[in-house]
């Protein structure tokens, strides 16, 4: 028989036998855990799966069947001796050598001998024995062969073992077998058994603490499967690894500047450097410094990527190159997707650019979960934006060089954060330039090194060439700090200082609609800026009937409408049908795959918005889109309503256009009001100019007093609130509201009270 020893470390357990000190087993409890004891279980797990037997839960008494078969072969005759079990084994188990035999023979002598010792009687040493015998065979049995063999079989259990087992799994361990003991109860059910703990060893490591709650073999072969797949997805390693900022000196643009000879000497590891820079150290120098520095990154012949604001979002026809299908599983995701990251010029860096997708894609997909469909994307987006970068980056590229990509400007969504962390895992610094503090940056990473100061500037592109280098006077900086004391979080706003805004449809009763009409819009019900884009309420209503049937009171309360920034349409159709549309001709140009071809647009010689302020033309192009996607004139994604939608926006009539350039989205908005006393039906044009220009913020109101649905046929979806104020009348006719005196119909309280009854 073996001797049992104390282990010098858990990787003793995988030493053979031949190479350990003495003819030795161990033989060892675990009651706690850490993060050493899991990757333990999780490597002797899978040796005893090969190589040994693994027992979740009890063993399971012999049943009628196996007892049968049991009496059939050995009879049901007990003896207490060695010969006789001897004999036994070796009818029993013939696979077993003579040695192997002998040491179990002997062991279960022991093991019954002691339970006679303690008073046990001969018919209980004899169904002792039985059982030991069945479970042997049928539990043990691809391993009592190996017994003592170089390559020690390994026993797992799991849970609280019973006495009868830990005789038996005391025998095989003298026997020549390794054994673990999982016990997440702690010790006290063990210890009733082998109360000195003769039989094995209680294992003690520093830092244990309770198992994790739920932690079982179940669990251990999840991970096991989850390494396997992880290996799988992989494939052949890279032999050269980032080592992202341990070099720095904490100094900014130095750091950027330092030569890659001298960031470190080690093969094995490319040093780059991850930085978020936010703010300026002197607002004054500060344009200098990063035209200093893209020259001086030139000079050394860094390859360098500049991208200003917000990185372009793929096009139709680069998404159209991602090779990709529907997955069921994240690993297949990222197995099929990573094999649009080719190479070949350097195999070494195609390893270093799939290793790193494939940590970004498994470490993205825990935050997901289940969403496969927003994975997909991510990779998309990834992959498209590597193949863009590729050439400018890693054209050529060879150890040790390091590249440049330099974000000016936070990164403003999910996508270019997920790109940038990326990217500053391949040899590139990463410098994400924020010199704004006022705008956020959404990238967090473990990775990144901040570098703050306290000076803020507002520099939207970096200065490339020297004409671009604006240097700004004292003066200029000071007004900029008081924009940020002044109308960063306060309520109080400086001339045009958004130019983003999405629209919140107000409920109103119709009395309402005349105390909010002329108010500035931050005073207004759920106004509010979030991330720089105003949330702006507006009224978009239709006003059906007279108010108890007397016109000259509902003209007037018309009449006190009219702001000085109100369009009034007095008749139908405002846009006729047949009217000449330069635009109209090339509106097919303009989208692809429903997604507005917003360069082509600009760059087209009859674009006509080019003398807009640039934040307008942006805020145009997004209403867009906006109503496009969601499909708010009907016929659009089924019969080219799109294409009639795009020519009338790029057409729209001077008086409107000149609203909307003046409009600033803190203050008071543009108006339009609508009359249409007839029975004519508005035209689509009209349709689709004001559901256009209440998305961009005009406040909307239809005066209908046949109460007819004259505005509605091509809407789609319910898009106003319709107040019922009165009964109908017919055949109006729109005087001319300037001349409507209020004095004529207001009555002062003082009038009403002394007033004369006839």
């Amino acid at each position: 028989m073996l001797e049992h020893k104390k282990i010098r470390s858990l990787d003793d357990y995988f030493v053979d036998l031949n190479g350990r000190q003495s003819r030795e087993v161990y033989f060892y409890r675990i009651n706690g855990y850490t993060e050493k004891i899991g990757d333990f279980i999780k490597k002797y797990y899978d040796t005893a799966r090969k190589a040994g037997v693994v027992i979740e839960g009890k063993i399971p008494n012999p049943g009628e069947k196996n007892l049968a078969y049991y009496s059939e072969i050995m009879g049901m005759d007990f003896q207490m001796n060695p010969s006789f079990i001897s004999n036994g084994l070796k009818k029993w188990l013939p696979r077993m050598n003579d040695l192997q035999r002998q040491n179990v023979a002997d062991s279960i002598y022991d093991s019954l001998d002691s339970m006679r010792r303690n008073g046990k009687t001969e018919n209980m040493l004899k169904n002792a024995y039985i059982k030991f015998m069945c479970w042997l065979y049928y539990k043990f049995e691809r391993i009592v062969n190996q017994l003592g063999a170089n390559e020690l079989p390994k026993i797992l259990y799991e849970g609280d073992i019973s006495n009868y087992e830990l005789m038996l799994i005391s025998i095989l361990s003298n026997a020549g077998s390794d054994v673990v003991l999982l016990q997440y109860h702690g010790d006290a059910g063990y210890l009733k058994s082998d109360p000195a703990s003769v039989l094995s060893d209680d294992l003690q490591m520093e830092r244990m603490t309770a198992f994790p709650e739920g932690y079982c073999l179940k669990k251990v072969r999840e991970a096991i499967q989850n390494d396997f797949e992880k290996e799988r997805l992989y494939g052949s390693l890279p032999s050269v690894n980032n080592c992202t900022n341990a070099w720095i000196d904490g100094k900014g643009f130095e750091d950027i500047k330092k030569s890659v000879l001298t960031r470190g000497t080690d093969p094995r590891f490319f040093y780059n450097c991850f930085y978020r820079i936010n703010g300026a150290e002197d607002k004054l120098t500060y344009a200098n410094e990063l035209f200093q520095l893209q020259l001086e990154l030139k000079n050394a012949g860094r390859k360098m990527v500049i991208v200003n604001g917000e990185i372009e979002r793929p096009t139709p026809d680069e998404i159209a190159e991602i090779r990709r299908r529907n997955y069921a599983k994240t690993d297949q995701l990222i197995m099929d997707l990573s094999t649009n990251i080719k190479y070949p010029a350097n195999l070494e860096l195609q390893k270093i650019m799939h290793k790193t997708f494939v940590d970004i894609l498994l470490a993205e997909s825990g935050k997901e979960g289940d969403n496969l469909n927003r994975l997909t994307s991510k990779a998309v987006y990834l992959l498209c934006w590597l193949k863009r970068y590729l050439p400018f980056l890693f054209s050529n590229w060879k150890m040790p060089e390091i590249g440049c990509f330099i974000h000016m400007g936070g990164c403003q969504n999910e996508n270019e954060a997920l790109f940038l962390r990326f990217l500053a895992r391949l040899p590139v610094d990463v410098v994400i330039l924020c010199p704004n503090r006022n705008v956020p940056c959404q990238l967090t990473d473990p990775l990144l090194y901040e570098l703050n100061y306290e000076e803020s500037l507002t520099m939207d592109r970096y200065p490339e060439e020297s004409s671009q280098v604006k240097m700004g006077t004292v003066a200029y900086h000071a007004e900029r700090e008081l924009d940020t004391l002044m109308y960063q979080d306060t309520g109080m706003y400086r001339n045009m200082q958004y130019g983003k805004a999405n629209i919140i449809s107000l409920q109103t009763m119709y009395e309402e609609i005349k105390i909010l009409w002329d108010q500035e819009l931050k005073y207004r019900p759920d106004f509010s800026v979030v991330d720089g884009v105003v949330n702006i309420p507006v009224i978009f209503a239709k006003v059906s009937g007279v108010k108890d049937g007397h016109t000259a009171g509902y003209w007037t309360s018309v009449k006190e409408l009219v702001t000085e920034d109100t369009v009034v349409i007095k008749r139908a159709p405002y846009i006729e049908p047949m009217a000449p549309n330069p635009m109209k001709m090339y509106a097919a140009e303009f989208l692809k795959n429903g997604k507005l071809q917003r360069n082509k647009i600009k760059a087209h010689p009859k674009y006509p918005y080019g003398i807009l302020r640039e934040d307008i033309q942006e805020m145009i192009l997004d209403k867009m889109q906006l109503l496009i996607d969601q499909k708010l004139i009907k016929g659009i994604g089924e019969n080219g309503m799109e294409y009639t939608v795009i020519a009338q926006i790029l057409n729209l009539p001077k008086e409107i256009l000149r609203l909307i350039q003046k409009f600033d989205l803190t203050r008071k908005n543009p108006k339009l009001i609508y009359i249409n006393t007839s029975e004519t039906v508005i035209s689509l044009e009209d349709s689709i100019l004001t559901v256009f220009l209440h998305l961009m913020g005009f406040d909307i109101v239809f005066f209908v007093p046949t109460g007819y649905q004259s505005i509605e046929k091509y809407f789609n979806g319910q898009l106003m609130e319709e107040h019922q104020i009165g009964e109908y009348k017919y055949d109006l006719q729109v005087p001319d509201l300037n001349s409507i005196s209020f004095n004529n119909t207001r009555h002062t309280w003082r009038d009403k009270f002394f007033k004369r009854g006839n």
